[in-house]
């Protein structure tokens, strides 16, 4: 486990503080105490609904393990500090919701374009704009993605449950950290107060990943090179006597501004999607339920994905070969797994909570031949086992009639 250098003294505290043992607590809490695991020791962000108690959490406890918290005046500020914070070595998080995401996009691509680690937490609520702040919603899919302007890679993860929550977190820092990319974990209000029990481990349990960095002063005259061939670069940080530039204009490897060469602007562009598409396995993670033989496959993320799999458990009691498959990493989304599974399936249901936006990505990878149909609610309430139960019988009832047809 590698925090900042002081291994020992930082385990000490975690087992300290927070023994092993089952825990009841909200899933912002669990993001938060995630966050403090994964070695996080820096946050900055502004109190917005549903994602303050997260803030409240990291201000009670990061001072507890000698980290850094700050309320700062809006959400552009919030994402601004970050950034800074994991320059100097800091593994950094900050948390909002949907009109706070929205306002720290424009930072969000600076981070992608200067490679800087960090974490950002979107606890999606309705919109647009302010909508309905206390209601949860799934409607951050595709900003989650393109949200930020121009041709950039992301990783986007998002929890089930609250327990979920803890190791989402935890895997979204160890990705950060790996692949030096901002990933974007994609909450929602209902998970996010939703109160269970969690298992806490012993943090020598936990697996925790630290950013490369340079191994002399040579490597470090290239922090956006590719200088081990892996296309992940080391990352000089400041305040350890290197001369390190960083600028969101395009950049030659050395980091210094150019931004009429079109090589040098293609060359950098290709390098950071290259990263993630060159490690999208070790990058993708699914779980799968009774997919072997499922003739009507449901595809689902986030708060959806449970009444989804208890709509397959019923619908298996009756007969109905259901199955299902939730994306835990959303982008880059598992399209490859999700087609080869079609070809078994005479329809493909996509419950969520909006008006379609999964689902898209579904239709892209699969062949046209099979229906792909939406489960869709929106209005801040989750959907139910009985409403998604519902779709499948309807598609199996569907099938049963072209078949006699």
């Amino acid at each position: 486990m590698i925090i900042r250098g002081d291994e020992p003294e930082q385990i000490g505290l975690l087992k300290r503080l927070y023994p092993k043992g089952n825990y009841f607590m909200q899933g912002d809490e669990a993001i938060a105490y995630g966050a403090l695991f994964a070695g996080c020791r820096f946050y900055a962000g502004y109190p917005i609904t549903p994602a303050s108690e997260i803030a409240e959490t990291m201000a009670r406890e990061l001072p507890k393990l000698k980290g850094y918290y700050i309320q700062m005046e809006d959400e552009i500020g919030s994402i601004a500090a970050v950034v800074g914070a994991s320059w100097t070595g800091l593994k950094s998080m900050t948390a909002t919701s949907g009109p706070g995401f929205s306002l720290m996009q424009e930072n969000l691509g600076y981070a992608v374009f200067t490679e800087t680690p960090l974490v950002l937490v979107d606890v999606q609520r309705s919109g647009p704009s302010t909508g309905q702040a206390t209601k949860g919603a799934q409607g951050d899919f595709f900003q989650a993605r393109w949200g930020t302007h121009g041709d950039h890679p992301i990783i986007a993860v998002s929890p089930t449950s609250v327990e979920d929550s803890f190791w989402e977190t935890i895997r979204a820092f160890n990705l950060s950290e790996k692949f030096r990319i901002p990933v974007i974990l994609l909450a929602d209000g209902i998970i996010g107060h939703t109160r269970e029990q969690i298992r806490i481990p012993d943090p020598e349990e936990v697996e925790i990943v630290y950013r490369k960095l340079p191994a002399n002063e040579e490597e470090a005259k290239y922090p956006f090179g590719d200088v081990h061939g892996d296309l992940i670069p080391p990352m000089p940080l400041f305040g350890n006597g290197y001369f390190t530039h960083v600028t969101g204009s395009t950049h030659k490897e050395n980091g210094l501004r150019d931004v009429y060469t079109p090589e040098v602007h293609d060359r950098l562009v290709r390098r950071l999607h290259k990263k993630i598409e060159a490690h999208e396995k070790e990058i993708q993670k699914w779980e799968e339920y009774y997919t072997d033989d499922a003739e009507i496959l449901l595809v689902s993320w986030g708060v959806s994905a449970r009444p989804s799999l208890g709509a397959v458990i019923e619908a298996r009691k009756k007969g109905i070969r259901a199955g299902l498959i939730v994306p835990k990493t959303v982008h880059p989304f598992p399209g490859k797994r999700i087609k080869e599974l079609s070809k078994k399936a005479h329809t493909i249901l996509v419950p969520e909570m909006n008006l379609g936006q999964m689902i898209l990505e579904v239709q892209r990878f699969i062949r046209e031949e099979v229906p792909v149909i939406g489960v869709n609610k929106i209005g801040g309430v989750p959907l139910t086992v009985e409403e998604i139960l519902k779709e499948i019988e309807s598609s199996a009832e569907r099938s049963r009639h072209r078949s006699a047809d």
